[in-house]
């Protein structure tokens, strides 16, 4: 059976909220909850981005089962990757193994904050590559020194270190990168429901079965309210930028980026992506190419800081209940 998650987006509330969500989305029933790791918003109008790993240790300290994750940390350019295994084997450790650490190539949106430029894709596909051999190195307890073309490590060790490490999902948008980071990684992290990218990923060599060994972790954002033009109107302010893509999304350096791009993105086309008011069953239809592509797990976006708490009090339980049943 199909898993569902409940998205904890920094972009649409502060830490304390957070906070609070995850301990109610625990107890609506949400499977497992994921984090975005980002410096900005992607538009103004969300007005949001607190530290992810501050509030991912109080979200384990408030959650007592449900499975945590980042969705997704880049451990290239803003962090370097020994500062990523540290803090992921110390998160796992206040969860007590509830910990996933999702991992990608990053954007320029948050990524451009260090001053250190925004490398080509190919280029920050082989920088992902070194990031999880150190994280993988590190997570061992062992001291590690690392020399690579972009990355060095120099006598390092993570003292507070889990057993058996942090399980790592990597996101990927095509075959040719599944084929590449499947080797190394234990869940596939996508945003598309193809099911190329589980096809490819079970068909490379040395990767763990998606469905026995591995999971393939999908996003959808959705935008559930009474009132369906209230939830059209929430969308179109705050998601919008979701209109344009990853080819697009990975590349735009700040919020004002985003809103230049989205200018003629109008309320009927965020509408036409995103499942938008009180209808339960077009959220269902809308969640169903995932599983049917072979996704074992589907995490929600509710779009909106406002619509949020109404979300949860109101639909998640409903939702939850009808989605189990589709997927069963």
């Amino acid at each position: 059976m199909t898993r569902f998650g409940y998205t904890l987006m920094t972009e649409q509330s502060g830490p304390k909220d957070l906070v609070r969500h995850a301990g109610v989305a625990e107890d609506v029933g949400f499977d497992f909850e994921v984090m975005s790791d980002h410096y900005f918003p992607w538009l103004s109008a969300q007005g949001h981005a607190p530290y992810a790993w501050s509030v991912l240790g109080a979200v384990a300290h408030v959650t007592s089962s449900v499975e945590l994750m980042t969705y997704v940390t880049c451990p290239t350019i803003r962090y370097h990757p020994a500062v990523v295994a540290q803090k992921a084997a110390t998160v796992q450790l206040l969860a007590d193994g509830r910990f996933t650490l999702g991992l990608g190539s990053g954007e320029n949106l948050n990524e451009h904050v260090v001053g250190e430029g925004w490398p080509a894709l190919d280029a920050r596909q082989d920088m992902l590559v070194e990031a999880i051999e150190i994280i993988r190195e590190l997570h061992t307890g062992e001291l590690v020194t690392y020399d690579g073309e972009y990355f060095r490590v120099d006598s390092a060790r993570i003292w507070d270190c889990p057993d058996g490490g942090v399980p790592i999902g990597v996101a990927a948008g095509g075959p040719k990168a599944v084929a590449r980071f499947a080797p190394l990684a234990d869940h596939l992290v996508a945003t598309e429901p193809e099911s190329e990218l589980v096809q490819a990923w079970n068909g490379a060599p040395g990767a763990p079965r998606i469905g026995a060994d591995a999971r393939a972790i999908g996003q959808i954002p959705i935008c559930w309210d009474p009132d369906r033009d209230a939830a059209i109107e929430r969308a179109h302010d705050q998601f919008r930028w979701f209109a344009g893509g990853w080819a697009v999304n990975a590349d735009l350096p700040t919020t004002a980026g985003f809103a230049g791009a989205t200018t003629f993105v109008r309320p009927e086309d965020v509408a036409a992506q995103i499942p938008c008011g009180p209808d339960l069953d077009a959220i269902v239809e809308a969640v169903r190419p995932y599983w049917e592509a072979g996704f074992t797990d589907v995490a929600l976006v509710q779009v909106g800081g406002d619509g949020l708490d109404d979300f949860l009090d109101r639909a998640a339980g409903p939702l939850l209940e009808k989605l189990r049943a589709a997927s069963a």
